[in-house]
């Protein structure tokens, strides 16, 4: 399973553990305790990658661990039958969590229809079906001044074009110039390689296509909860297909086997579509050739076979998985990846496109980020300084080697 993390995206749900029991306790405690002195081990090796966690902050996190385990062990058996009764209470408010969410979805579909409109306006400007009017244009700009610089320049430099009456080529290009330009070009192109996420994704060979995007629509499902990515794009060398689609199946109940580790609906699935490529335009596999000699006769032989190849549009072929419990460490990590991405495009991309395209949002997710960072910095020193109760989910991450996830609760 995945969860919603603090940052809104999806990451691999942590099972539960055997630290309910007694012996369990032991058993987790003990297993702790190996993975510490392993981490102290490789510290040295790990130096380079600037991933060393304190070796304080793990023994006192450690510390603290074993002082619960051995406090709950000592708790009477009626004070262990009402903190059984509190669990039952916070089961009952972890099943009305969910309803919460629920009904929340049903109003993000709601208000999905109202946004529409507006959406559906700002595909028109960019693809030049609609030129905006001055009223429609009127919007505060701080280049305001540049602007009219440079209308200005590009006046002067056709009057000088229109004053030299020497080739034919300098009327051509004057031509050129005063042809009105439609739409936004490249507008999409030009989000998916300002946004990080988006960008590393993109390959050389995935441009000329997606400068043929129209448009991407988010379309919110009920039974069961989830959204599709449509991806519309105009005819072009390389596919048939006018749309192209990816779907996310969204889960919305606490989970029987660690029922209070549900923060929210999760992405438990994804499918992406069937891309109709022309003969030889696509770009998610390439041809290898390789020689090979015949051991006994010497002689050589070329073989070639076909490979994928990296780009945007594997997108839309993520891998199955039948079994979520015999995935193996690579598949999770691309599913992990894709839910991340996907989540994305939906609740910043598509809702704030243009201000991808401005810039503007990029300012504000450099701000978040060091927001986070700053955070990040205070929970470790904290947790240095031994304050705080340090739960199973943070002794783990602080022993695998993930100090940022460490958090106190």
């Amino acid at each position: 399973m995945w969860t919603k993390n603090s940052a809104g995206l999806f990451r691999p749900q942590n099972r539960p553990d055997e630290g309910d029991s007694p012996s369990g306790s032991k058993m987790a405690a003990n297993k702790v305790k190996d993975d510490v002195e392993l981490d102290e081990m490789e510290d040295e090796e790990d130096a380079g990658d600037g991933v060393v966690v304190s070796k304080r902050s793990l023994l006192g996190a450690l510390n603290q661990y074993q002082n619960v385990l051995e406090m709950m062990q000592a708790l009477s058996p009626s004070v262990k039958r009402r903190l059984k009764a509190l669990k039952r209470l916070q089961f009952e408010a972890t099943k009305v969590e969910a309803q919460f969410y629920q009904e929340y979805h049903e109003l993000e579909m709601k208000y999905e229809a109202l946004y529409q409109p507006f959406r559906d306006k700002r595909k028109e400007i960019v693809n030049g079906a609609h030129e905006p009017t001055d009223q429609e244009s009127e919007w505060p700009s701080d280049d305001e001044k540049e602007d009219d610089l440079c209308d200005e320049t590009t006046k002067m430099k056709i009057e000088d074009v229109a004053a030299d009456s020497k080739p034919a080529a300098a009327a051509e290009d004057k031509n050129k110039k005063n042809e009105p330009e439609k739409g936004i070009p490249d507008f999409w192109l030009t989000i998916f390689k300002n946004v990080g996420i988006l960008s590393e994704m993109v390959q050389e060979h995935d441009e000329p296509i997606l400068k043929n995007l129209k448009d991407i629509v988010v379309t919110l499902t009920d039974k069961p909860m989830g959204f599709n990515l449509d991806f519309y794009f105009a005819p072009n060398d390389f596919f048939n297909n006018a749309v192209l689609t990816k779907h996310y199946e969204m889960k919305c109940e606490p989970d029987e086997g660690d029922p209070f580790s549900f923060e929210g609906p999760e992405i438990v699935k994804c499918t992406g579509c069937t891309i109709d490529w022309k003969k030889g335009k696509n770009v998610t596999v390439k041809v290898v050739k390789k020689k090979q000699k015949h051991r006994s006769r010497g002689s050589v032989r070329t073989v070639t076979r076909t490979v994928q190849n990296d780009s945007f549009f594997n997108f839309f072929d993520p891998p199955a998985v039948e079994d979520e419990n015999e995935m193996d460490d690579h598949i999770q990590s691309l599913l992990t990846a894709d839910f991340e991405i996907g989540h994305y495009i939906r609740e910043r991309i598509v809702p704030n496109a243009v201000l991808f395209f401005t810039g503007e949002a990029l300012e504000d997710e450099d701000y978040e980020e060091e927001e986070e960072m700053e955070d990040e910095d205070e929970e470790e020193g904290e947790n240095e300084g031994g304050g705080g109760v340090v739960n199973k989910a943070s002794l783990r991450n602080a022993a695998a080697g993930n100090p940022n996830e460490c958090k106190q609760q």
